[in-house]
């Protein structure tokens, strides 16, 4: 780890020092080594610091270095590391949002591709068995397409989206309101240790030690919908949790907010209800849905993360009609494999006549499949 990482996590390991707090001590010092070196005084003239605060921090940076390498063992004994905000391996999409945290902790797979196309699923941990079946549906076909599914890691319809994108290959990460030295629930640590073996992710903003509790769960909510290109909402009860993901992404982060609806008298599902009623919500009733509804998004501040899928967007927002389809962008694995589908192909064919991976075709087949470009006909691809 270089000195920069060492100097940020002893900056996060100071009382009173959130993320706010952080960054405009940052954007006046310069660099944590500054922070960490600078008096009492210039400390407490840093807007929102002020004199109490500052002397907090002079007063515990004492026996800072002690508390750093405790933190610094571990995150060993944990094979976990360190995503700095201001480098490259940090999740794009939180970069820019005002109180994104310095630093995230992750384990398992560090490949920055893993936070390009993300799309979130939340809901309630007291869910029923449709809102199960739903999650991992949503979260397998969705994975299929090479989207990265995220999710907060809990009981319920955020345990059934992490465990459908496992089981279609895909990959998954886990939002927890825990540092990564527990697992919570604890009946989900061999879903985790499967998503660290599997090229996913488990992240946190917390000390490696910091217990589960319930005031930590409001900042991993802000967390999920920061990382997403889009909120999809299945079986979110009055007063839920995932409605606060919904109002982040919605609200703070211009996020695209998606729900599915349950039945109409089924307590799981009103507060999605309510938020599809209130027009907070698009409603969508199938994966190719959520495909649509991102790309479509032209007039949402991430355009143009998603060229890569160029799905067909359901409808124009302002008249309702259907409007032409978007042209697959050029040489990406979606155009590739249309133009060679030309001549109908076994997916077998379509693999071995592409300069792509397997894995690759596999997910551009999904996708232009959901877009309406593509059908199976006895096992042959054929252009729609």
């Amino acid at each position: 780890m270089d000195q920069h990482a060492r100097d940020l996590l002893a900056l996060t390991l100071l009382p009173g020092l959130g993320p706010v707090r952080i960054a405009r001590l940052l954007e006046h010092f310069g660099t944590a080594r500054d922070v960490l070196t600078a008096s009492e005084p210039a400390l407490s003239r840093v807007s929102g610091v002020g004199p109490k605060t500052a002397k907090g921090v002079v007063r515990a940076r004492a026996g800072l270095e002690s508390l750093l390498q405790n933190e610094l063992e571990r995150l060993k004994r944990a094979g976990a590391t360190l995503l700095a905000r201001d480098t490259a391996r940090y999740p794009g999409l939180l970069t820019d949002l005002p109180g994104a945290p310095p630093l995230l902790y992750a384990r398992g797979a560090h490949d920055p591709d893993l936070f390009r196309y993300p799309v979130a699923i939340v809901g309630s941990r007291r869910c029923t068995a449709y809102g199960i079946e739903q999650a991992e549906h949503f979260a397998s076909t969705l994975a299929r397409a090479g989207l990265t599914i995220v999710s907060g890691g809990a009981r319920g319809i955020d345990t059934a989206a992490h465990r459908g994108a496992l089981r279609a290959g895909g990959r998954t990460i886990a939002v927890l309101g825990c540092g990564l030295g527990h697992a919570y629930p604890p009946e989900n640590e061999e879903l985790f240790e499967r998503m660290v073996a599997s090229e996913s992710l488990l992240l946190s903003e917390l000390p490696m030690d910091t217990p589960p509790d319930r005031s930590n769960f409001p900042a991993r909510n802000r967390l999920i919908s920061g990382l997403s290109l889009g909120v999809i909402v299945i079986e979110a009860a009055k007063g839920s949790g995932a409605l606060i993901t919904a109002r982040h992404a919605a609200e703070d982060h211009g996020r695209e907010v998606m729900g599915l609806p349950g039945r109409v008298d089924s307590p799981a599902s009103e507060g999605t209800h309510r938020l599809l009623k209130a027009g907070g919500a698009h409603l969508v009733t199938e994966p190719g849905d959520v495909l649509g509804i991102l790309e479509a998004s032209g007039w949402h501040a991430h355009r143009g993360t998603l060229d890569a899928f160029a799905p067909e967007p359901v409808s124009d927002p302002a008249t309702g009609a259907s409007p032409e389809p978007i042209a697959l962008q050029e040489g990406s694995p979606d155009l590739e494999l249309f133009r060679l589908l030309e001549s109908p192909r076994t997916l077998d064919q379509l693999i071995a006549d592409s300069s792509l991976e397997p894995h690759l075709v596999t997910a551009a087949v999904t996708r232009l499949e959901l877009q309406g470009r593509l059908r199976r006909d006895r096992g042959v691809l054929h252009r729609a």
